[in-house]
C-alpha cells in the first residue's frame, strides 16, 4: 500500500502541471501506465491558443470558443480559461519551454500561427513540435521536484470508492486506486485523500485515430464505473488530416499548414472546401473532417490530399520540420507534392464532468485534461484550446489541493477499513484470443457505424452488438487474472458504450455529432448537455 497526500493519475501535461503546482501543499504520486514520457500530449503538434497579441483580444477569443462549439460552451468556463491563458504561457517560458520567437524578456517576439475557427494568429508553438517540447520542459521540472514521486508501468484498473471498500455513505467519496503493476503482475493499493484523472482520451476506441496506444478512456471508464457523471460523449473530434501511408500509423499533419495556406485537392488536384465552407480550409474541424468524408465516399479514392508546395520550400522546412522529416522517409516532399490525408479519432470533446476547478460530482475525484468535460469545447474544440484546457485546469485544480489535505485526517481513520485487491477464484487466462478479438472487434464497429456520419439503424446495430460484447468481457473480467491488455478492453468496451448511447440521445446534428436522420440542430430539445450516470439516464 502506497499512501501520498494527491495521486494523479496520467504524465501527460495536465498530469505533469498538477505534480508540480500541488507540490506546495504535499507529497505527489504520479501513476503513468506505460513511460512517464508517453501520453497524447507530446504528440501535439499544432500549439497553444492564447491572446498574446496586441491585434487580439480575450473577447475575441472567447467568441470564436463559442462559436465553435454550437450553443454548448459553459461560458464562464470558457472565459475562465481564455483570460488565464496569457499567465500559463509565461509561466512554461520561465520553466525554460523554448517557443518559436521566445525572446529572453518574454513573450514579445513569439511567432503566432493561425488554425481552422480562429479570427486571428493566437497559436504558440515550438515549430510543429510543441507538445514534444512543453512535456519535456514539465518532465524536468518533475524530476528535479523531490516532493513528485513516479510509478511507471502501472495501469490504474479501478477507483476505490467508500460505498464499495469500506461502507454505505451518503455522499460517496474516493479514496485512490487500485492499479496493476506491469512488471510484477500485481495489483498494488494506493492511497489518497485527492484522486486527479489525466488520463487523456480514447481515439484508441476507433481503428483509425492520431492518438498513441495509450488512448483507451481508462479515466472516463473509471469514473463512469465509480458512479461519476459523465457527459456529451457524442461529441468525437475526427482530425482532418491524418498522414496516409502503409508505413504510417497514427502520424498528423497539423492544422496549422492549412493556417499557413496548404489547400485540400482531390487526387485530380482540384480544390473542394470552397464549396463547403466560406472559410474554405481553414473552416472548423468538423466542417473539414465531414468534407473529406464525403468527397471520399463521392470519389471511391483512399485519400484526399494537403498541398503546401506554392509556399517557399526554405519556410516549409522551417515551420515545420517534424512533418517534413517523417514525409521525406517516407518518400514524399512536401515543398514539392501534395501530402496524402484522411480524417482520423482525434479528441473527445466530452467525458467526466467538472466544474471549473476539475471537482467531479464525487469528493476526493478531480478530473482535467482530455479526460475531463470542463464545457470549454461545447459541441466542437476550437483548434489548439486543448493544451491550453490542459494547463489552465491543471493549475485551478492544484489550487484546491490545500483544502483537499484537509481530508487527510478522515483518511487515517479509514485506512484499516480498505482492502488489498482481491483476486480470489482467478485463474491465468490460456485464450488471449479472446482480447484481441474483442478489441479488435469493438474499433472497427466504432469506425464503420459511430463514425463522423451517422444515423439511428447504424447506432441500434451498434448499440446491440456492444451489449454482447459488454457482458462477454465483463465475464472474462471477473473470470481471469487481469492483465493490462484486458484491463484496456474492458475500458474501451465502457467508453464505447458510453459515446452509442449519448448519440442515441440527441436526435439532431450539432457540432461533431452528424446524423443523417435529423440533419438540422434542434436548440429547443437539445442545446443542453447530455448526460449519463451509472444507474440511471
Amino acid at each position: 500500500m502506497y499512501q501520498a497526500d494527491f495521486i494523479v493519475i496520467g504524465s501527460g501535461m495536465a498530469g505533469l502541471t498538477f505534480a508540480i503546482k500541488a507540490s506546495r501543499f504535499g507529497r505527489v504520486a504520479i501513476i503513468t501506465k506505460g513511460s512517464v514520457e508517453e501520453s497524447s500530449s507530446i504528440y501535439a503538434q499544432g500549439g497553444i491558443a492564447s491572446v498574446l497579441s496586441d491585434e487580439d483580444t480575450f473577447e475575441e477569443h472567447i467568441k470564436d470558443t463559442i462559436s465553435v462549439g454550437v450553443g454548448l460552451c459553459n461560458e464562464e468556463v470558457v472565459d475562465t480559461v481564455v483570460r488565464q491563458g496569457p499567465g500559463m504561457i509565461e509561466e512554461l517560458i520561465e520553466l525554460g519551454a523554448n517557443f518559436t520567437g521566445t525572446t529572453l524578456g518574454g513573450q514579445k517576439g513569439l511567432d503566432l500561427g493561425r488554425e481552422g475557427g480562429h479570427s486571428k494568429r493566437r497559436i504558440v508553438h515550438a515549430g510543429d513540435i510543441t507538445g514534444r517540447e512543453v512535456g519535456a520542459t514539465l518532465l524536468e521540472a518533475v524530476k528535479q521536484n523531490p516532493k513528485i514521486d513516479i510509478f511507471e508501468d502501472h495501469i490504474a484498473v479501478d477507483l476505490i470508492t467508500h460505498t464499495k471498500f469500506i461502507g454505505p455513505l451518503d455522499k460517496e467519496r474516493v479514496w485512490g486506486v487500485y492499479a496493476l503493476n506491469k512488471r510484477s503482475g500485481e495489483i498494488e493499493t494506493f492511497i489518497t485523500g485527492a484522486t486527479v484523472l489525466a488520463t487523456g482520451g480514447a481515439g484508441k476506441v476507433y481503428i483509425y485515430t492520431s492518438n498513441p496506444d495509450v488512448a483507451t478512456g481508462d479515466g472516463v471508464a473509471m469514473a463512469y464505473r465509480a458512479g461519476a457523471e459523465i457527459k456529451n460523449m457524442e461529441f468525437i473530434q475526427f482530425h482532418p488530416t491524418c498522414l496516409y501511408h502503409q508505413d504510417a500509423k497514427s502520424f498528423l499533419i497539423s492544422e496549422a499548414l492549412r493556417g499557413e495556406g496548404a489547400l485540400l485537392k482531390r487526387k485530380d488536384g482540384s480544390r473542394f472546401m470552397d464549396s463547403y465552407h466560406e472559410e474554405a480550409e481553414l473552416a472548423p474541424r468538423d466542417i473539414v473532417a465531414r468534407a473529406i468524408d464525403f468527397e471520399l465516399k463521392k470519389t471511391g479514392d483512399d485519400c484526399m490530399y494537403l498541398d503546401i508546395s506554392e509556399k517557399d520550400a526554405d519556410f516549409v522546412r522551417e515551420r515545420f520540420p517534424n512533418i517534413y522529416k517523417r514525409c521525406m522517409e517516407l518518400g514524399i516532399d512536401i515543398t514539392k507534392e501534395p501530402i496524402p490525408v484522411v480524417p482520423a479519432a482525434h479528441y473527445i470533446c466530452g467525458g467526466i464532468a467538472t466544474d471549473v476547478d476539475g471537482r467531479t460530482s464525487i469528493k476526493g475525484l478531480y478530473s482535467i485534461g482530455e479526460s475531463a468535460c470542463t464545457g470549454l469545447h461545447g459541441a466542437n474544440r476550437l483548434a489548439s484550446n486543448s493544451l491550453l484546457e490542459c494547463l489552465v485546469m491543471a493549475d485551478r485544480a492544484a489550487a484546491c489541493m490545500e483544502d483537499e489535505k484537509k481530508n487527510q485526517e478522515r483518511l487515517e481513520k479509514n485506512l484499516s477499513s480498505i482492502p488489498p485487491w482481491d483476486e480470489l477464484g482467478t485463474v491465468r487466462s490460456n485464450e488471449a484470443v479472446v482480447v484481441t478479438q474483442n478489441w479488435e472487434e469493438i474499433r472497427r464497429l466504432m469506425w464503420n457505424y459511430v463514425g463522423i456520419v451517422r444515423s439511428e439503424k447504424r447506432l441500434r446495430s451498434a448499440q446491440d452488438r456492444l451489449s454482447l460484447l459488454l457482458k462477454e468481457i465483463n465475464q472474462y473480467y471477473w473470470d481471469f487474472k487481469v492483465t493490462s491488455d484486458l484491463v484496456e478492453l474492458r475500458n474501451i468496451a465502457t467508453v464505447a458504450d458510453l459515446i452509442v448511447r449519448s448519440a442515441l440521445l440527441r436526435k439532431e446534428s450539432r457540432g461533431l455529432h452528424y446524423n443523417i436522420d435529423f440533419l438540422e440542430s434542434d436548440d429547443k430539445n437539445f442545446k443542453k448537455d447530455t448526460t449519463l450516470k451509472k444507474n440511471g439516464a
